[in-house]
Parts: C-alpha cells; structure tokens; sequence
C-alpha cells in the first residue's frame, strides 16, 4: 500500500488547504467524484455536495458502506503547516480532509485488487458539522439501501497515534443544540434602574443552567449542558435590550435527553423572571447516540492488530449514529495524537495515522464480503 499511502497524504493536504464548510462541499465533492471515477468506481451523486461509490462483484454476497464526512468548520486556521487552508475563515479543524483521503484510498485499493462477490459503498457526506447534519440526506436519497454492514472511523487527536478504539454499544453522545432569547429594556449604563438588564440576567442564567447537570439528573447519568456563545450589545455604556446565547447539551439516556430542554425552559424563565425580563427558547434534537453494535463491533476489532484500546465513551456526538439505525455497524476511533484539541484554529493530525485508518476500510470491507 505505499504508493496508496504516499496517495492518501498528498489527497489530504490538498483538502487541507481547499476546505469548505458543511453544505458548501461543491469542490470537495466535485474532486472526490473525478478522483472515484478515475479510479474505476462507479459514481453517483445522492445530493448536490456529496459523493457515492460503488464497486460491485461479479457474485451475490454482502452489501458493505463505508463512510468518511468531508465537510470543514468556519474556524481561521492559525496551525502553521505548509498546506494551510487558502480559505479564510475556514478550516479542516476535525480531521475530516483525512476521512476523505483515507477513504479515497480504500477505494482505490479495493478497486485495484477487485470486489468478488457482493458490493462495496463509499459514502462521501456532506454537513456532518451542522445539526441536523447531511446522514439524512444521504439515507433519504438511498445510499444504504440493501446495506448488511456500515463502517466509519474518526481520526482522533486525544487518542496518541498508533491505537485504534472500537468499543460495542454506547460510544458518542446525542448532540442537541438550543438558542436562547433574552429581552428586556435597553438603557443608559448609568442609570441601570430605568432599564432591564439582559447581560446580568445572562450572566446568571449561565451559572443556574449548570445546576442541571450538578442537581437535575442522576449524577449515574452522563449528562452535558455547554454555554458556547453570548452576544449582547455593542457598547461600554448602554445596557442592550437583547441578549442570545446558543449552547450544546449531550447525553446518552433518552429519558435525560428529553428532559434538559424542560428544564433549560424552567430555569430560564424562572431566572428571566426575576430579572423582569423574558425569555424564549430554541431547541433543535441533533444526532442520535452514536450505539455500535456488538456483533459489528466484534468484526472490526477482529482486523485491529495490536493497537487496539479500550476507552470510555465520550460526550462528542457524530450523524454517523443516523446510519446505524439503518445497518448493523461500529464507528471506530483512530489514534492521531496532536497537542490541540478538535475544533482548535492550531489543530494538526499525525499524518502516519492515515495509513492506518486507510488500511482499516480495507480491512473491514475485505471480512465483511468474506
């Protein structure tokens, strides 16, 4: 595989510094698709910024999809490689160049050595990034149609470069995202009590929001509530009238996930309410648990080799959970130790992980179709 490895790293680069973000994916998706064809893969396009290989054998047999996402994050890239992003205000931030490349050079592997029986799907989406992401999209336009057994990995720095994560059952965490809407009566800075503060009641609602986690649920039930952003006003010396904050929450258990938007309601009016202010909000469910299955899960650690790890599941949440309600699967982790977290303007992978991620497709596809 070294001439598909020097491939897979070269392909990458050129994405790293092409990205763009979710729905946007016109010239990654139109490069992925020349680059399928040239390779011999039978190329369709299920929706306008996505990419979907076939190869087919020549006997009936096992339907196996693999899926890598290809969209970037609006973050400007400040990580100093020399293939840095050309795009300003856009980065690939979470490693999903290196989906792309790897799973670009799975195909190029299989379509050299040849399917013999069965088929092999090379799922390409588009909008991982952006709730409620592009898996629907793909699922509605047919792509795991007939599919026995659906397989993705995730290039992950905190995991250090040469170990391999496949864990059975819970594995992400749902992703749910809200906005909220704080009114009240812009005024003077300096005269504070003609008015209706809404960055004080921001501020507070932000501490009582984390009591949800602290004294709301089951400390036994994992369970997150992240403020990501504030905005209100524009000045030193006026009180806005208008705060928003918008936010994440994440949880395994259905009951859990269901309740935090109650109790995000609760609170936030019983703290706007004391401010005299009001309050609104916008909570959009995401991603499913991301819940491998067992059988699936088995199957891919059986083609690990001695990399393989065994650690908790994890509170980030990915749309790969959208597929496996359709096909038994398992969605691995491969290790890419960087010093920066995903999402981070610095973010770099360890590029020798690329092989082995690309190798794992293989791999996988391979023992599925027997």
């Amino acid at each position: 595989m070294a001439g598909v490895e020097e491939d897979v790293v070269a392909w990458r680069r050129h994405l790293h510094r092409h990205p763009e973000v979710s729905f946007e994916e016109h010239e990654t998706s139109a490069f992925v698709a020349q680059t399928l064809a040239e390779l011999g893969v039978e190329v369709s396009r299920p929706t306008e910024t996505s990419v979907l290989g076939r190869l087919r054998g020549d006997g009936d047999g096992p339907v196996v999809a693999l899926r890598a996402d290809i969209d970037a994050l609006p973050i400007q890239e400040e990580s100093g490689v020399d293939f840095a992003s050309e795009r300003p205000g856009a980065m690939h931030a979470c490693g999903h160049d290196g989906h792309t490349a790897m799973l670009l050079g799975a195909a190029k592997t299989l379509a050299a050595d040849g399917v013999p029986r069965g088929e092999v799907r090379f799922i390409f989406q588009h909008g991982e990034e952006l709730a409620p992401g592009g898996a629907r999209d793909m699922i509605a336009a047919g792509v795991m149609e007939g599919v026995d057994f659906v397989y993705g990995c995730h290039l992950w720095t905190p995991l250090e470069y040469g170990k391999v994560a496949a864990v059975p059952g819970d594995w992400m965490a749902a992703a749910d995202f809200f906005e909220i809407t704080i009114t009240g009566r812009g005024g003077h800075a300096g005269l504070p009590h003609t008015a209706v503060d809404t960055v004080a009641c921001a501020a507070e609602l932000v501490g009582s929001l984390q009591h949800i986690v602290a004294r709301r649920i089951d400390p036994l039930q994992p369970a997150v509530v992240t403020i990501g952003s504030i905005h209100a006003g524009d000045a030193p010396n006026v009180i806005p009238g208008e705060a928003r904050l918008t936010g994440t929450a994440r949880s395994f258990d259905p009951d859990v996930r269901s309740l935090i938007p109650k109790l995000i309601e609760e609170i936030g009016h019983g703290v706007s309410a004391a401010h005299g202010a009001s309050f609104e909000l916008r909570f959009v469910y995401g991603y499913k648990p991301v819940v491998n299955d067992p059988v699936a899960t088995e199957l891919v650690r059986s083609v690990v080799r001695d990399e393989l790890v065994e650690p908790d599941p994890i509170m980030g949440g990915d749309d790969f959970s959208a597929y496996l309600a359709e096909a038994p699967g398992c969605y691995a982790f491969v290790g890419a130790g960087g010093p920066f977290p995903h999402h981070h303007p610095r973010f770099v992978i360890d590029e020798r992980a690329l092989a082995i991620g690309t190798r794992l497709h293989v791999d996988v596809a391979n023992k599925v179709l027997g």
